[in-house]
């Protein structure tokens, strides 16, 4: 009876489990479904008209919802991976993260160029034309792309001194994640010192950017609404730059409460976290600037509606 009991108790347990992974995948798949869907649609509304193909605060738009789209995107993958208990190689697991992790530092890097363009728009509107042009934006946002893919060559230099020779297979025993791909101290300790450089350098010049507009609109040679659209903004930019930071503290709330609760906690606090940090960061960023934008909106509404 005792042995009866157990096993009952056991295909409850596994029921239960498997009637939260199709919640949760059902859940997950449509809210990122939705979301790709209208990001999907921001992108093609930056490029379907000259007006935004030829203005650099729309340039540096598109390459921030681009890669939030594509961050999103392998973002699902990943935890699709994790509910349908898939486990990959390391080599394949290092390719989707080393992408998935330099889309999510383009993000950053992307706001602190468009604080920086708004701060010049508002303290020197006269060489706003000369400093923000085209040409130069397209060479910052060339530079943005160069130091994140540096810093993921960086963080595959460093993998190279993991024994992966000693492995009797190259098939992980962990499920495929950013944080499962920090093999080694030298790697976790590298990581935690760019991200907190990266976030701090973005925190400051955003501030700055704020403190230097607040400063010029007190000026009577400023036009008082300019500068009112440019402080919003900026503050949208620092929300927006916090969120982004969300995602890079998922990892490291895990890891120690991994070591302290059971399984399924850790589970359900796993599909918890990513839906909170993750997913939704991600979702909110062409809705911040799309629907706020006069110009963009209307045409934004027009080609959802189809």
């Amino acid at each position: 009876m005792s042995n009866v009991s157990q096993s009952n108790t056991s295909v409850e347990r596994q029921y239960q489990e498997f009637l939260e992974d199709v919640i949760t995948f059902t859940l997950c798949t449509i809210i990122s479904c939705v979301f790709l869907f209208i990001n999907g649609t921001m992108l093609f509304t930056l490029r379907s008209k000259s007006v935004f193909r030829d203005t650099c605060r729309y340039i540096l738009l598109f390459n921030l919802l681009l890669a939030d789209t594509v961050q999103l995107s392998l973002s699902m993958v990943l935890f699709l991976l994790v509910v349908c208990r898939i486990k990959l190689t390391y080599p394949l697991c290092g390719s989707v993260t080393s992408l998935s992790n330099l889309t999510n530092v383009i993000s950053p890097l992307t706001l602190m160029v468009m604080s920086l363009e708004r701060c010049v728009a508002v303290c020197l509107p006269l060489r706003h034309a000369v400093i923000i042009t085209i040409t130069n934006i397209r060479m910052a946002i060339v530079a943005l792309w160069a130091l994140s893919s540096l810093h993921n060559l960086t963080r595959i230099a460093l993998l190279l001194d993991f024994p992966f020779g000693d492995l009797e297979t190259l098939q992980m025993e962990r499920f495929c994640s950013d944080f499962a791909m920090l093999l080694g101290p030298s790697s976790k300790d590298y990581d935690n010192v760019f991200t907190g450089c990266l976030f701090v350098s973005a925190g400051l010049i955003v501030i700055s950017s704020y403190v230097g507009v607040i400063i010029a609109a007190r000026s009577a040679s400023v036009d008082k609404s300019s500068a009112l659209k440019a402080r919003n903004t900026l503050l949208l930019h620092l929300v927006q730059l916090c969120l982004s930071l969300s995602s890079t503290v998922h990892n490291p709330i895990l890891g120690p409460i991994s070591k302290t609760i059971t399984r399924v906690e850790f589970n359900r606090l796993q599909r918890f976290l990513y839906i909170i940090l993750i997913i939704s960061p991600r979702c909110l960023s062409s809705l911040i600037y799309g629907l706020r934008d006069q110009t963009v909106r209307p045409v934004l509404l027009h080609h959802l509606r189809c």
